[in-house]
């Protein structure tokens, strides 16, 4: 168990540094856009990347 956690976390941070990497003025104004966004927003945009990321896990599990 610890290793697929340990894979999981890394595997995000890689594809999270994606887009920093290749395009810092890209990623510095999509970060100012969020610090600039509502309180509901960001609730909503956690709750739906939630769910994504659950169905993704449910979908990896049975059926793969």
């Amino acid at each position: 168990m610890w290793l697929a956690l340990l894979t999981a976390i890394g595997l995000m941070l890689v594809i999270e540094g994606i887009l920093p990497f290749l395009n810092p003025r890209s990623f510095r104004q999509a970060l100012a856009a969020v610090a600039q966004a509502n309180d509901r927003v960001l609730r909503i945009a956690g709750l739906a990347s939630m769910i994504v990321g659950v169905i993704l896990l449910y979908l990896a599990r049975n059926l793969f």
